[in-house]
């Protein structure tokens, strides 16, 4: 039992002595072989040399990008910014080994500067230094194949298109291509983009990066120099510049529009038209510094600005027009005809407007004088001197007397005796001359009667002027709230959904 338990455990123990000896062994092994298989591959090598065994063959290089991000769009100097890793392969039958004679060998590094490597460049480049690729080792299998993936920071010019901005989609091209080989010398083939490892972009949706091989023939050369062109298209997200642009402005231009609801007795129409403009500019000012300085097209966001600055505008040319109709002097004249058919007839039956105090009918008189008014007969009105005042003027008195032959009746005249009546002659000489001295009095008094009520007259023909200045005035006010309202709402729909991808940009951002 004992000794069973003792040549397992030695038996054990030489296994995995043996197993660490040959894996030593291997390892050394493959490291002398790598070191050889370095020297014996780069003893006759030469890097300048195309690697194909027929000269006269060219040498199939294939080309994918693989997009990491999209870093930034500059509009304004129309320039892209991605992180990209290029994907090139080919192969190279002068780096070809036998794995057989160097075991444990699959695959080897080379620097880019060591060895041929084709000089794969972009050729819409704004980068300082053209080419902004890092690069990198070389990897190399026993077959000759070789893989070439430099990554890099491309810096990529591209026509931003701002017609339709915000809503706006962008195409933007990267051409690669060789710079010094022909496509007698390089056959350049082109793999579908790899998206997989994109990193989204707070500004843009990636739509897709589609690519297409072309080939050039320049006036210089006669051979045609191929090019793989993969063309980014990005849709921008418009929730940032709805809440920040579109949104205040329709707010403003909201604004613009109570400056027909404020009252012409306010003084506060043309502050707030004006104050509105300038919201409107500044708002154009800073789309003005985002949109590149260009004349090709004119953004949509420009144009609605634009629009509402226009409406804006001429409501307060508007406003002008009728705080002069609300303040107008009567003594400059009345209203033309033609204004009062058009304003007061036709726009006012158009708008359901009624001029204040039409419906309001006359009253009638409470009481009513009959046909026939009695005659007085039995008493006459008499106007005798009675004294005298201290200036000198004379004071009639007004009596009623049933004759003027009758002596009244009182009780002194009963007791003292008999009173004697004047004769008709000395009382209608007496009424003459009274009569005569009123005259001028009230000739006075009828000419300042005519006076005032001339005044008067004139007084309600001024109102009656103003009313109706001031009437076609709020009708001015309520025809340009209408039309300008309408105007707006056409307006922003008309300009904002002629953008191709309006409803999809809305229903994606705003959901």
């Amino acid at each position: 039992m004992l000794t069973e338990k003792c040549l397992a455990f030695v038996y054990s123990a030489l296994y995995l002595w043996s197993s660490l000896f040959l894996s030593l062994f291997k390892v050394s092994q493959q490291g002398e072989s790598q070191r050889r298989l370095y020297r014996d591959l780069l003893r006759n090598y030469n890097r300048l040399e195309r690697p194909v065994l027929n000269d006269s063959q060219p040498l199939v290089v294939e080309l994918q990008l693989s997009l990491l991000q999209i870093i930034d769009v500059d509009e304004k100097n129309q320039v892209l910014i991605t992180n990209a890793w290029l994907q090139m392969s080919w192969v190279d039958v002068y780096l070809s080994w036998d794995q057989y004679e160097y075991p444990g060998v699959q695959n080897l590094r080379f620097p880019a500067d060591q060895i041929w490597v084709p000089d794969i460049l972009l050729y819409n480049s704004a980068d300082e230094r053209f080419d902004a690729t890092f690069h990198t080792n070389v990897l190399v299998n026993y077959s000759g194949s070789c893989q070439y993936i430099p990554p890099g920071i491309l810096k990529s010019t591209c026509y931003i298109d701002v017609r339709w901005f915000p809503f706006d989609v962008q195409k933007c091209d990267l051409k690669f291509g060789s710079w010094t080989h022909s496509g007698w010398l390089i056959d350049l083939q082109m793999l579908e983009a790899d998206i997989s490892n994109y990193i989204s972009n707070g500004e843009w949706d990636l739509v897709g990066v589609p690519g297409k091989r072309n080939e050039m023939y320049y006036e210089c050369c006669k051979e045609p120099y191929p090019d793989v062109t993969y063309t980014i298209t990005m849709r921008r997200r418009t929730l940032y510049y709805g809440l920040n642009l579109l949104i205040p402005c329709v707010l403003i231009s909201g604004l613009a529009l109570l400056v027909f609801l404020l009252p012409a007795d306010s003084g506060e129409k043309i502050s707030l038209g004006i104050t509105v403009l300038l919201s409107l500019t500044v708002f154009m000012l800073l789309v003005a510094e985002i949109m590149p300085a260009t004349s090709d097209s004119v953004p949509l966001i420009a144009q609605y600005f634009a629009s509402i600055m226009v409406i804006v505008g001429l409501s307060v040319v508007v406003t002008v027009l009728v705080l002069q109709f609300h303040h107008h002097d009567p003594q400059a004249g009345k209203m033309p005809k033609w204004i009062r058919v058009i304003l007061l007839n036709w726009c006012a039956w158009f708008l359901r407007m009624k001029k204040p105090g039409e419906n309001i009918k006359p009253l009638s008189c409470k009481y009513s004088y009959s046909k026939h008014q009695q005659s007085v007969n039995s008493m006459e009105v008499n106007v005798l001197p009675r004294h005298q005042s201290s200036n000198g003027n004379t004071i009639y008195s007004y009596h009623a007397m049933e004759s003027p032959c009758c002596p009244q009746k009182n009780d002194l005249g009963n007791k003292g005796g008999k009173m004697t009546c004047p004769l008709a002659e000395d009382i209608e000489l007496l009424q003459k001359k009274a009569l005569m001295d009123t005259l001028p009095v009230i000739a006075k008094i009828l000419e300042e009667v005519q006076f005032i009520a001339m005044r008067f007259r004139k007084q309600d023909e001024g109102e009656e002027i103003c009313s109706e200045w001031k009437f076609a005035a709020a009708v001015i006010d309520r025809l340009c709230l209408v039309a300008f309202t309408l105007f707006a709402i056409i307006c922003t729909f008309t300009i904002l959904m002629s953008a191709p991808n309006f409803i999809e940009a809305v229903s994606k951002d705003f959901a």
